[in-house]
């Protein structure tokens, strides 16, 4: 009885939110500060990606989503589908709330083995793992789809796991091949602890250990854990696991971020090899957050790919958007490098994004004024442009590009020598006026290499991604420009630099 209720009110919640979709037809997806080849919900709210799965040719997007509004709440799963990673096609939502209980975060997967029985011969189930949340309790729990995610059944058993707890939340489930079991990490989020489960059927689950609170400190809080193996760059035969955590208040910049530890996994246990106080972050600028990295990718492909909520709670309710709030970080190749500091992840955009390039400017071995004088006599500028910059330092105290200018409004990414950082300043980007902590600047430290530095670049509407060396340092910020503010130029302060060479692309809009 208790099981037909719910799916009674789920369908009903699932009309609701389809009827309110029927605003998503008003999108034109040229709205100001859209982005055109960063994922967006069509209208509403989105924060956190959800269940990150690869199945049967597509990639899935599952998101928190709020089928109501352009404010956190009513959180549900949105859903969307791609073959490459950056052409999207919307789904109906998935997860809906049901009555007072949330969906909240999770991961999903494919049940190859039909481990859990919800699949038939031949056709695994795709199984969702979330956190069913009330105003005084959060749970685990479960839904499974043998349609390639476009139908969802509960399980009749939910909650699979209830530790009496209302900061108990978003579990992200892998198949742990040694030990022939799925392991669940899920967050204590209030405690900063990781809490590790492992189960032979994704239904019953047995406690294995607790990790942390290690890291960043003071932080408000852990949320979205990830745990993944990733092998040792140059060094055959050595890899190392990787435990990611979330932080909804506590990056050097203010605010939100997510942090990682490099250690080692036993089947039970992670177990980090830095000093309990060493914090490592994944991205350095104001707005990555809530990173979550793709399950069944497929063998052949073999990449780790992440991708992040653009934003951060201190102002993520106040972004100047309409009609939707939120989007998602274009996928991200992470791969683990050892540096003169230690292990470090490195990343790069998806090699899929090649395929949005169309015209483009190169230039090779010229000053930065010369530089600047082919670009102007080129007449290239935009608003969603790639770019590939490296530079000879020489004696420049500042060296970079300003992009999305126009006016008085400029977004300034460049390297100084003293300290030795790349950087993303956004003081002077158009829109700061919404919230008193958004104007400013966000850097992290590089360390060039012979004297050279290679800046990576995204530009996206209002969404600037930038990867600095070898994607050691990855920087995320989101921007309000005017949308006449699309100049592009070269600067060097304090000294002369040298651009080595110049690669840069128009995108083109996958909604278009």
């Amino acid at each position: 009885m208790m099981l037909d209720c719910m799916r009674t009110l789920r369908i009903c919640v699932a009309a609701l939110a389809l009827a309110a979709s029927a605003l998503a037809q008003t999108a034109t997806y040229d709205e100001p500060y859209r982005p055109q080849f960063h994922f967006s919900p069509a209208v509403n709210w989105t924060n956190d990606p959800n269940g990150l799965v690869y199945h049967a040719g597509e990639w899935h997007l599952f998101y928190q989503y709020n089928p109501f509004g352009d404010l956190w709440g009513h959180m549900s799963w949105g859903h969307a589908v791609s073959p490459d990673l950056f052409h999207w096609k919307h789904l109906p939502v998935a997860l809906p709330e049901v009555g007072e209980v949330m969906i909240f975060s999770g991961s999903a997967v494919v049940d190859h083995a039909n481990s859990s029985g919800f699949g038939s011969a031949g056709e695994p189930p795709m199984v969702a793992i979330y956190t069913s949340r009330t105003e005084s309790d959060q749970t685990q729990s479960i839904a499974y789809s043998t349609d390639k995610g476009r139908t969802w059944t509960d399980y009749e058993g939910n909650p699979v796991i209830d530790i009496d707890d209302p900061a108990f939340r978003d579990p992200k489930v892998f198949w742990h091949a040694e030990s022939e079991r799925w392991i669940m990490a899920v967050v204590l989020a209030n405690q900063r602890k990781v809490r590790l489960f492992g189960s032979p059927d994704l239904k019953s689950w047995k406690f294995l250990s607790d990790f942390g609170p290690e890291g960043a400190h003071p932080v408000r809080n852990w949320e979205c854990p990830d745990l993944f193996e990733l092998p040792v760059e140059g060094e055959p035969g050595t890899s190392k696991w990787i435990l990611q955590v979330d932080s909804g208040m506590g990056h050097p910049w203010l605010g939100s971020g997510c942090q990682y530890f490099v250690g080692e996994f036993d089947g039970e246990r992670f177990t980090n090899d830095n000093p309990p106080e060493t914090a490592l972050w994944l991205d350095w600028g104001r707005d990555f957050y809530a990173a979550q990295s793709y399950s069944d990718v497929p063998a052949e492909d073999g990449r780790r790919l992440v991708i992040g909520w653009i934003s951060n709670w201190m102002y993520a309710r106040d972004k100047p958007t309409s009609p939707w709030r939120g989007a998602q970080s274009v996928a991200r190749e992470l791969r683990l490098k050892r540096f003169d500091k230690g292990l470090r992840i490195v990343q790069q955009p998806a090699g899929e994004i090649e395929s949005l390039r169309g015209d483009s400017l190169s230039l090779r071995d010229l000053s930065v004024a010369a530089a600047n004088r082919q670009i102007e006599r080129a007449g290239f500028s935009g608003d969603t442009l790639e770019l590939e910059l490296v530079v000879a330092v020489g004696d420049a105290r500042d060296v970079g590009v300003r992009l999305l200018q126009g006016g008085d409004e400029q977004t300034v990414v460049g390297f100084t020598a003293s300290p030795a950082e790349a950087y993303i300043d956004r003081s002077e980007s158009g829109r700061v006026d919404f919230h008193e902590s958004f104007a400013g600047r966000h850097s992290a430290r590089l360390t060039p290499a012979d004297g050279h530095v290679r800046l990576r670049i995204l530009v996206d509407r209002s969404v600037v991604e930038v990867f600095a060396g070898e994607g050691e340092v990855a920087i995320t910020d989101r921007v309000f420009p005017s949308p006449t503010s699309t100049g592009l130029s070269l600067f060097e302060r304090g000294g002369s630099a040298r651009v080595v060479s110049l690669d840069t692309w128009k995108l083109k809009s996958v909604w278009k």
